[in-house]
């Protein structure tokens, strides 16, 4: 037995038995990779063998170990990793800045978290300091799964065991505007509406032009508070530092009550996330920082990932190589599956270096998932869509690499189509 071999079957094993058995399972039948290291788009396995990596659900827009985050969290690491929440501390502070002035116009107000759904749950309840308690989502919609935040992640397959969730919960169709719109007429000023600029777990849905800026309408018109989450599309994963961007009147940003932003964030190095707001919407939280806290909420060495991450965005443009990128991608996977999809390809659809390639049939996603793992390359399902495949690649992709996944996603294509 391979050293490689040894070391999958000791990981699975301690995951069957203190982790997960099904994850074990899951780990297995993706060919019991194990993967110990990661350098720009490339995850190296215990084996030696790399895969190019257009997965990491959102997380790796800067790819893997990007050097400038690396080391400002290294840094960080070695000098004060952790503060002691009684005194101020100078990283945070930094990176609230540098997040605020990148953000839509008015969002000035960061609060830190550690995760997506955790920004989802501050989102929420901030909304019912305001007296917003009727909440509206969309139909696959994805906010996270702790209770608050599933409650309005609208899958069954996710909720029915957790039942009774959070009360006054409608979900009205993603990109239907006069389903939405008569949601929230009909709850008037206790509506909070919650909805992403593109599904991402969803399938990689893009909704149709003018929806965001006429939701933003009708609820300012009832009087309605809007939560944007952009925990998957936010800081340049669209092709534009932000999915609100562009969608309003005169191509100006459509601005929410509440931004949430998160994956991207971290650099791909520290899981960090936030919510953006104005002041007067963050007052509940913000004349009492402990109405809502966390121990580990905008730590310093989070802080200086994300602060890292933004100047990273800046200094490499990376909003607009995401968006070169995309366009180029895009073209390229819609030729691929035209001219090798053999009929198994139903739609390619996506915005920036967020794509979804739907499949015919709920057979064919897990068989050309594991057709590209077995060539060498990652990619995503999608939770609340089972046929789509994801692709969510980094913004430093070279040509080398882009053609690469072209020859193998042809290759990995033909052999899904053709049965072998």
């Amino acid at each position: 037995m391979t050293a490689g071999l040894r070391a999958a079957d000791d990981v699975i094993g301690r995951t069957r038995r203190h982790l997960s058995t099904g994850r074990a399972a899951l780990g297995r039948l993706m060919g019991a990779v194990v993967e110990v290291r990661s350098e720009g788009c490339w995850v190296y396995a215990v084996d030696g063998r790399r895969y190019l990596d257009f997965g990491g659900y959102g997380v790796f827009l800067l790819g893997h170990c990007h050097p400038v985050v690396v080391d400002a969290v290294g840094h960080q690491l070695r000098t004060h990793p952790l503060a002691t929440r009684t005194f101020l501390e100078p990283v945070t502070a930094l990176a609230a800045e540098a997040l605020a002035g990148i953000a839509p116009p008015g969002l000035d107000r960061v609060h830190f978290v550690n995760s997506g759904t955790e920004a989802t749950e501050a989102a929420l309840k901030l909304a019912r300091a305001h007296g917003h308690t009727a909440l509206v989502t969309t139909v696959s919609g994805f906010h996270g799964k702790t209770l608050g935040a599933l409650s309005v992640t609208a899958n069954p397959l996710y909720q029915d065991p957790f039942r009774p969730l959070l009360p006054d919960v409608v979900a009205v169709p993603y990109g239907d505007l006069p389903a939405i719109e008569q949601a929230v007429a009909e709850r008037g000023e206790r509506a909070c509406v919650i909805v992403e600029p593109v599904q991402g777990e969803g399938g990689v849905v893009v909704p149709p032009p003018g929806y965001l800026h006429s939701l933003a309408r009708t609820c300012a018109a009832h009087g309605a508070f809007l939560i944007v989450d952009e925990v998957q599309t936010g800081l340049g994963r669209l092709g534009s530092w932000w999915g609100v961007d562009g969608q309003g009147p005169d191509g100006a940003a459509v601005v929410p009550d509440v931004l949430l932003v998160g994956k991207g964030l971290s650099g791909g190095v520290v899981p960090v996330a936030a919510l953006l707001t104005g002041e007067r919407t963050y007052a509940p939280f913000g004349r009492d920082p402990f109405l809502h806290s966390s121990t580990f909420g905008g730590s310093p060495l989070a802080s200086a990932a994300a602060l890292a991450t933004v100047r990273v965005m800046r200094d490499e443009d990376i909003p607009a190589r995401a968006a070169r990128l995309g366009q180029r991608l895009l073209s390229d996977v819609r030729e691929l599956c035209a001219t090798h999809g053999g009929g198994i390809v139903a739609q390619v659809r996506g915005r920036g270096l967020l794509i979804g390639v739907e499949l015919a049939g709920q057979e064919h996603l897990g068989e050309l998932v594991l057709a590209l793992v077995e060539r060498g390359v990652l990619v995503n399902h999608s939770l609340n869509a089972s046929r789509v495949l994801r692709l969510t690649p980094p913004a430093v992709l070279h040509d080398d690499e882009l053609a690469l996944f072209a020859q193998v996603f042809g290759e990995a294509l033909r052999a899904v189509a053709n049965g072998t």
